[in-house]
């Protein structure tokens, strides 16, 4: 996966551009070039279904990779479920060091939270546990992480 940028100025790659652009198999080639548009992608959603234990497997090197990013700013994690303990992140082999771990308190939404997590700039990717959301999140969403120079991933269990 190519690394984030970081200066303001320059445009970062859609969290999964980078493996969609590589081919699959040996010898595979891409139809054609990644395009590039004016607005960066700085939202993406996953959705995974399943046995809970499946989900984690699969959640597991997608959180490692990100934990492991050269910018020096933080993994956030927003209302993740309970499953995700800090024992689980040990074991999945995240850098425990690189995540903060955000539950909304009081008043204060989980897309409250991930919208000051992203806006605030001090982490490169918030990962949040928001379920299914509407045009209107994924708008306020997309400002925040541009405001903030982020990117967002919402994660959909189901």
């Amino acid at each position: 996966m190519q690394p984030f940028t970081h200066a303001p100025q320059q445009a970062q790659l859609p969290l999964f551009e980078a493996f969609l652009a590589q081919p699959v198999l040996p010898g595979l080639k891409p139809s054609e070039a990644p395009r590039k548009s004016s607005q960066p992608e700085l939202f993406s959603e996953l959705a995974l279904r399943g046995a809970p234990g499946h989900c984690q497997s699969l959640l597991a090197p997608i959180l490692r990779e990100l934990s492991e990013e050269d910018d020096s700013r933080w993994l956030t994690l927003i209302a993740p479920p309970g499953s995700l303990t800090q024992a689980w992140l040990r074991d999945a082999g995240l850098n425990r060091e690189r995540i903060l771990l955000l539950q909304p308190g009081g008043r204060q939404t989980a897309l409250q939270l991930a919208c000051e997590a992203l806006r605030l700039g001090h982490s490169h990717t918030v990962v949040s546990w928001l379920g299914t959301i509407n045009s209107n999140a994924r708008q306020q969403l997309q400002r925040a992480a541009a405001s903030g120079n982020a990117q967002s991933l919402n994660i959909r269990l189901g």
